[in-house]
C-alpha cells in the first residue's frame, strides 16, 4: 500500500512538472499537497518560474499565523511541534510545517528528517509537513524559507510552524519570519544563565520549559524568571512580558496553557498594531535579501567578473585594501 501510494505520488509529481504556476497555485489552494510540494521545490530550486510563481502567490498571502520554534538541540522540538498540531487540528485548522534541517555537506540534503517524528499526521489532508535542508544557510533557516513560506499560507494553511534546527546564536533570524516565536528550554541542558549567552533566549515571545517532569524543571523556570527581570527584547514593545510555559510534549500535560499563551499573544499583536509592523519588517527583509541575490547575479555575470578577479588578485597580493577594491569595481561597472 505504501509502495502504491508513493508510485502515485511520483506520477503526480511527474504531472505537476510542466504545470504553469496560476495553476499550481490553484490547486495547492483547493489542497492538494502534491501542488504544494511542486511549490516549495520551484522555490528551493530557484527555478526560472519563481518570478511568476510569486506573481500568482501574492493575493492570497498575510492570513496565516506564524509560530517560529527554536532552542538547542534534545529539547523536543519535533515533539512539541507534533503535540501543536495536533492540537490546531481539533480546533479545525489547516496547518503547514516547515522543518529546517542540517544539510549534508556532501549532498546538500536534510540530515535529521524530522518528518518521521510527525509521522501522527502524515496521513492528515489537512497537514502539509515540509522538511528543508539549510543548505549552509546561517541563521538557521534554509535560503528558500521566506518563499516557502508564502506558499503555504497562499494554500491555506491557518496556522505555520517553522522548527528551526538549533544551533544556537544563529538561531534568532527566526524572529524576522515569524509572528510568535518560542524559544523552547529542558531541564539539565546546562545553566540558565549560559543558555542566555548562547543568543537565543532575546528573541522569545514565549518561553517554554519542555520535559518539565525532569528533575531541574523549577531550576530552569527560575533562572528564566530572573534573566526576564533583568531586561526584555524592545521590539516586544512594553507591554508585553514572555510568559514561561511548562509542558511535557510526550504527554501533552501543559499543552492548554501553552495554547492559551499563543491565544493571548496573536491578540497582543492585534491590539498593538505589532502584527503588521512584525510582517511590513519581514516583507522588507525579503525584497532586500532578493535584491542583492539578484545585483550580485547580474555583477558576476556582466564584464565586472573580469574585473573582480583583477582586482581580488590585487588585494591578494597587498597591493589594494578590499574597500577601496569593492569601490574600484562598482565605479568600473
Amino acid at each position: 500500500m505504501g509502495k502504491q501510494r508513493h508510485v502515485h505520488a511520483l506520477e503526480g509529481k511527474q504531472r505537476h512538472v510542466a504545470s504553469p504556476p496560476a495553476e499550481l497555485v490553484s490547486r495547492a489552494r483547493e489542497g492538494q499537497p502534491l501542488a504544494v510540494a511542486r511549490l516549495i521545490s520551484l522555490v528551493e530550486d530557484a527555478s526560472p518560474a519563481l518570478r511568476e510563481v510569486a506573481a500568482a502567490l501574492a493575493p492570497y498571502t498575510g492570513g496565516a499565523h506564524v509560530l517560529g520554534l527554536t532552542g538547542p538541540p534534545g529539547v523536543g522540538k519535533s515533539t512539541l511541534t507534533s503535540a501543536l498540531i495536533t492540537a490546531f487540528r481539533a480546533r479545525g485548522k489547516r496547518i503547514g510545517v516547515l522543518a529546517v534541517d542540517p544539510s549534508s555537506p556532501f549532498s546538500g540534503g536534510a540530515l535529521l528528517g524530522d518528518r518521521i517524528r510527525m509521522h501522527d499526521h502524515t496521513t492528515d489532508p489537512e497537514v502539509f509537513i515540509r522538511s528543508m535542508a539549510t543548505r549552509g544557510h546561517l541563521g538557521g533557516l534554509a535560503w528558500a524559507t521566506p518563499q516557502a513560506l508564502r506558499v503555504l499560507d497562499a494554500a491555506g494553511c491557518d496556522v505555520i510552524l517553522i522548527e528551526t534546527v538549533g544551533v544556537g546564536q544563529s538561531e534568532v533570524d527566526i524572529v524576522s519570519l515569524a509572528d510568535t516565536t518560542l524559544v523552547l528550554l529542558a531541564p539539565g541542558m546546562g545553566d540558565g544563565i549560559q543558555a542566555a549567552k548562547a543568543g537565543i533566549l532575546e528573541v522569545a515571545d514565549i518561553f517554554v520549559v519542555n520535559k518539565s517532569d525532569h528533575d531541574g524543571a523549577d531550576r530552569t523556570v527560575h533562572d528564566l524568571s530572573h534573566m526576564i527581570s533583568l531586561g526584555r527584547r524592545e521590539i516586544t514593545g512594553p507591554n508585553w512580558r514572555p510568559p514561561i510555559i511548562r509542558t511535557t510534549a510526550t504527554t501533552g500535560s501543559g499543552l492548554d496553557d501553552l495554547m492559551t499563551a499563543l491565544d493571548t499573544h496573536h491578540t497582543w499583536l492585534v491590539s498593538h498594531g505589532e502584527l503588521q509592523t512584525r510582517r511590513t519588517h519581514r516583507a522588507a527583509a525579503e525584497i532586500e535579501a532578493i535584491a542583492l541575490d539578484t545585483l550580485r547575479t547580474r555583477l558576476r555575470h556582466l564584464h565586472g567578473a573580469e574585473a573582480l578577479d583583477t582586482l581580488a588578485k590585487q588585494v591578494a597580493a597587498g597591493e589594494l585594501d578590499p574597500y577601496a577594491a569593492a569601490e574600484a569595481w562598482i565605479a568600473s561597472l
